[in-house]
């Protein structure tokens, strides 16, 4: 009797991947880190409670030893604290390792593409070529004449016996055309951001070290501009989201978006936007003689109007908004659906589970079309 092979599928426990014991407890550690705003010693005591409650060490290998290995790998660095005692921090080493596993966590399922640049429909002048030919026209450059599809055209259209070759037979081969992106990612750092036991500006700390790796990686043409807005509005640089924190503020929106807008009239990009994550009502505003006007207590007519303002200028510079409302308060729906319809651009009702893959998303639309 013939022997049959048969095909199927073989099922066996899960194995995890060997990890060393360093990096088993380094990317614990960058998680801690985020949550701490970048205090080490803080991130230390967590994992050392978590070392106890999930024996996450033996006697081989400590939580010391761990501490001497981020030393000797350039992940920490001798600092003085603010009481002038001294201490340990961390560096851009292990801020960029810290925006990798963002990046890894949020767009884990992300592709790798080989160039790192997003197409549009456009064909033009661009540097990617399509595969596709046409006829010459004035103006192409020279270094896009296909000579193979140019000859064989010669060949077919006056003959071997009498070759010549002239501009009618000439073929190019198409290009398509590479938006460049300027963004402008607000976060809002008010305190509403940790109410309620609820902990809100980790997740919009991860989302924008995520969306910084991506751009800086692998759409290096973007520009991502990151602001935080409180009572007032300001800028912070990419290597400061890990220590970055709410404060005592209220939600000056306005303030945010004036900002966002003053970035993007400097850039030369023709595609601009702004990502604005937040969780609550706008609540404070900055008048003309310095002082605040401030009313926490439900939608000020005063304080809205101004958004709705801004909303509209963004939009005569032809800048959409899309807004991340990390909130389900169903009365802020009517002023976000306002300030959206001001603007012709785009609102999320969402909770912090999947905010990162819903911008990501957002940005990869976004990137694929010309904004006008």
């Amino acid at each position: 009797m013939r022997n049959k092979t048969t095909k199927g599928f073989y099922f066996k426990s899960y194995e995890a991947p060997y990890q060393s014991p360093f990096d088993r407890l380094f990317g614990i550690f960058k998680e801690l880190i985020t949550h701490t705003s970048g205090d080490f010693d803080e991130a230390i005591d967590w994992l050392r409670e978590l070392d106890v409650e999930y024996k996450l060490t033996d006697d081989s290998y400590t939580i010391d030893d761990f501490i001497e290995d981020l030393k000797k790998k350039g992940y920490l660095r001798e600092e003085i604290k603010d009481d002038g005692t001294p201490g340990l921090g961390i560096t851009a080493k292990t801020e960029r390792a810290i925006r990798q596993q963002a990046l890894d966590t949020i767009f884990g399922n992300l592709k790798r593409a080989g160039n790192g640049n997003h197409k549009t429909k456009h064909s033009g002048n661009g540097d990617e070529h399509t595969g596709e030919f046409r006829e010459f026209h004035f103006g192409d450059g020279l270094e896009r004449i296909s000579l193979t599809e140019s000859l064989r055209n010669a060949q077919i259209n006056n003959g071997v016996a009498d070759f010549m070759l002239t501009e009618n037979d000439l073929i190019v081969e198409d290009t398509q055309f590479k938006a460049q992106m300027s963004t402008v990612l607000m976060i809002d750092i008010s305190h509403s951001m940790i109410l309620y036991g609820e902990d809100r500006i980790t997740p919009a700390k991860k989302v924008a070290m995520a969306l910084a790796e991506l751009i800086t990686t692998r759409y290096p043409k973007d520009t991502l501009d990151i602001l935080v807005f409180g009572n007032d509005a300001w800028t912070i640089a990419i290597r400061d989201l890990p220590y970055l924190k709410v404060g005592p503020y209220h939600t000056n929106t306005v303030a945010g978006l004036q900002l966002a807008m003053d970035i993007l009239r400097r850039k030369r990009n023709t595609n601009k936007q702004i990502f604005m994550i937040t969780d609550g009502k706008p609540s404070c505003v900055r008048e003309k003689d310095g002082s605040y006007y401030m009313n926490s207590n439900g939608l000020d007519e005063y304080i809205v109007d101004k958004c709705y303002n801004q909303a509209q200028q963004a939009r005569k510079l032809h800048i959409p908004i899309t807004t991340f409302m990390i909130a389900n308060d169903p009365y802020l729906q009517k002023f976000v659906n306002k300030f959206t319809e001001s603007n012709q651009g785009k609102a999320f009702y969402t909770g912090l589970k999947g905010l990162g893959e819903m911008i990501f998303e957002d940005y990869e639309t976004n990137r694929k079309k010309r904004i006008k």
